[in-house]
């Protein structure tokens, strides 16, 4: 339990104190404490036998003691004097070491330990060093935005409550930034706290920045002493928006397509590279010298071939600062004549033509029926097969979705031909009794019969196919009769009649016609006969004439 010193034993120490010696050998001894940290004194002093007692004391200013502990030597008991700084932090062991709980900035002091006999005073001096490490510096007040070529207030790095005051250093992009006029300024404040005794430490910087800086790192630092030495803390990474001046103006087209074609909607975008972008342009279109004013796009719909050609943006109060793009419209015109649905009579001549006009080369491909022609359709004379859907197809391969196409319905129409055959069954107990029509619209057949004799098959007809078909009957005449063909369309009415003999009676048969089919064989055999003598008539001609120039030579 600490007690006040009795007025008598303060008048034998006062006697003392002026015969108070430093021990030999005893130099100035520091002890170096973290702020809140208990702050341990070693005496330092060899405790003499006839030790009365060990004091400590701290030394003011202007070097007058303050008595803070004292300890019996004999009685073992301990007594703290009566200083408010020091309630209930202090701590005197029996090897009379002094320990301050708390450490506190004002504890920096020239402490004192003090060994008291009957004949001297031997004194071993401590000094008290506190330190406190400052909170993380951080940057503070930060610049919304710098802008190249100005020097413009950057920030505040700030770092609180060290002790000794701190020193703080500014980088970009991890390299010291030091002070150049009219480039880089660094103001440096700090202030104390009259309560706490720490210092709060600031930094200013004034940045010219450039268009390097874009995405920079700025950081700062704080360098301290501690109890261990000088130490160092970095503040986060900082990058600012660096606003600069448009250098440089694109123009581009949206959506973005290899090729434009007549009806679409295109979409022109102007760019700057500053920073912000520009917010509006000045759009020049082909053949207009005065220009729009929009904001960084401009559309054009359902364009036109008229509207290839140059287009320019530029900013508004930089007209020179422009690009360009040349836009290519593509078109694609079909024109078939004639066209729609055609009546001609068979065997009339039908011009045909599909002209096309199209900014590059175009495919052309015909179609009959759904069916690819090899050539385009040309009639010098028509037939029944000529009839048909004809469809003239164009298209830009290099343009997607460019393709026209035009149709015509050709209608060969005819009156009713009628040919009439017969052919005697192999058996010899029947005729077969044919009528060939040929006509558009479909003729109707009818038949006649005059004369008696048994009919077997009286209406069997074939397919109607390119304006042709046929009807027969099979009958077995006791006599000789005739029948009669009639054959009619919306055109005309057409008869013919064929006496046959009786059954009895041989005759002879009539073939019936080639087939369409086999018609067309026939000339293609035709063709390849004629073909193969030509050749043969080439070859000998070849053969004569290098037979003479032979003889010639050999002359």
């Amino acid at each position: 339990m600490a007690s006040k010193v009795s007025p008598s034993c303060r008048l034998v120490f006062c006697l003392l104190i002026s015969a108070a010696v430093l021990r030999p050998g005893l130099g100035w001894y520091t002890v170096n404490s973290a702020y809140g940290d208990t702050i341990v004194m070693p005496c330092r002093l060899d405790v003499p036998q006839n030790l009365m007692f060990g004091k400590w004391k701290y030394e003011k200013p202007d070097g007058s003691p303050v008595f803070i502990a004292f300890r019996s030597s004999t009685k073992k008991s301990v007594q703290y004097d009566d200083v408010p700084e020091y309630k209930d932090r202090l701590s005197l062991s029996e090897n009379y070491t002094l320990s301050i709980a708390n450490a506190k900035i004002s504890d920096e002091k020239r402490f004192v330990c003090m060994l008291v006999t009957e004949d001297n005073v031997f004194e071993a001096p401590t000094l008290v060093k506190v330190f406190k490490q400052p909170s993380k510096p951080e940057i503070v007040n930060k610049a919304p935005f710098l802008e190249t070529d100005q020097l413009k207030k950057l920030g505040d790095c700030i770092s609180r409550d060290s002790y000794p005051d701190g020193n703080i250093t500014w980088y970009r992009n991890g390299k010291v930034l030091q002070p150049v006029e009219g480039e880089v300024a660094i103001l440096f404040k700090k202030e104390i706290d009259p309560g706490t005794q720490l210092y709060t430490v600031t930094s200013s910087l004034e940045y010219k920045t450039t268009r390097s800086d874009i995405q920079m790192p700025f950081t700062c630092s704080v360098t301290y002493y501690g109890p261990s030495g000088q130490k160092t803390i970095y503040s986060e990474q900082e990058i600012f928006d660096i606003y600069y001046p448009t250098e440089q103006v694109t123009i581009q087209v949206l959506p973005p397509k290899n090729a434009i074609k007549e009806g679409d909607n295109i979409t022109l975008q102007c760019l700057g590279n500053g920073n912000p972008p520009p917010e509006e342009f000045m759009f020049y279109l082909p053949g207009q010298p005065e220009g729009i004013r929009s904001s960084n796009t401009y559309t054009l719909t359902d364009v036109r071939r008229n509207a290839t050609g140059d287009y320019k943006c530029s900013l508004i109060d930089k007209r020179n600062m422009a690009a360009s793009t040349t836009i290519t419209v593509h078109y694609l015109d079909l024109s078939l004549n004639p066209s729609g649905e055609v009546t001609k009579q068979i065997g009339d001549t039908l011009p045909v033509s599909c002209t096309i006009s199209a900014s590059r080369n175009a495919t052309v491909v015909w179609m009959k029926d759904n069916i690819r022609l090899r050539s385009s359709p040309s009639f010098s004379s028509l037939h029944y097969q000529d009839a048909g859907n004809y469809v003239c197809e164009t298209a830009l391969q290099e343009v997607e979705g460019l393709k026209k196409r035009e149709s015509l319905t050709l209608i060969v129409e005819g009156k009713p031909q009628i040919k009439m055959t017969k052919k005697t069954d192999p058996s010899g107990l029947s005729k077969t009794i044919i009528c060939h029509v040929e006509g558009f619209p479909k003729p109707a057949i009818h038949w006649t019969i005059t004369g008696s004799g048994s009919v077997i098959n009286q209406t069997e007809e074939s397919p109607y196919i390119n304006g042709r078909y046929y009807s027969k009957i099979i009958i077995s005449p006791e006599e000789n009769v005739t029948l009669t063909c009639t054959a009619e369309n919306q055109l005309e009415r057409t008869v013919n009649s064929l006496n046959v003999s009786a059954i009895s009676i041989p005759e002879h048969d009539e073939a019936d016609d080639i087939s369409d089919e086999n018609r067309e064989k026939v000339n293609d055999q035709a063709k390849l006969i004629v073909g193969i003598v030509v050749g043969l008539l080439l070859a000998a001609l070849v053969a004569g004439v290098v037979y003479w120039l032979y003889m010639k030579k050999s002359k």
